[in-house]
C-alpha cells in the first residue's frame, strides 16, 4: 500500500488545498481543512492509503489540477512503513 502526502509550500492557497482533498479524496470540508492544517502546519500530510496504481493516480491528478490553475503544489507517493 501508499500513501498519497501533500506537500507545503508558501504558494499555494489553503483554499484551493482544500478544495483538491475534497474533490480527490472524497473527504468533508472539516476534515479536509484538517488535513490542510497539517500540510501547513507539519510540512505535509497524508490525503489518503491506496495500492500503489491508485496513488500514482491520485498523484496524477492533484499535480494536474495544480499545474491547471497555475499553483506550485506538490504530491508524492510513499511506500507504507509496515
Amino acid at each position: 500500500m501508499h500513501q498519497v502526502v501533500v506537500l507545503n509550500d508558501d504558494y499555494t492557497p489553503m483554499e484551493f488545498v482544500v478544495q483538491v482533498i475534497q474533490e480527490y479524496f472524497n473527504k468533508d470540508r472539516a476534515t479536509a481543512t484538517q488535513i490542510m492544517l497539517k500540510i501547513h502546519l507539519d510540512g505535509k500530510g497524508v490525503c489518503g492509503v491506496f495500492t500503489k496504481d491508485v496513488a500514482a493516480t491520485k498523484v496524477d491528478q492533484v499535480l494536474g489540477a495544480a499545474q491547471q490553475a497555475g499553483h506550485p503544489l506538490q504530491c508524492v507517493s510513499e511506500p507504507l512503513e509496515v
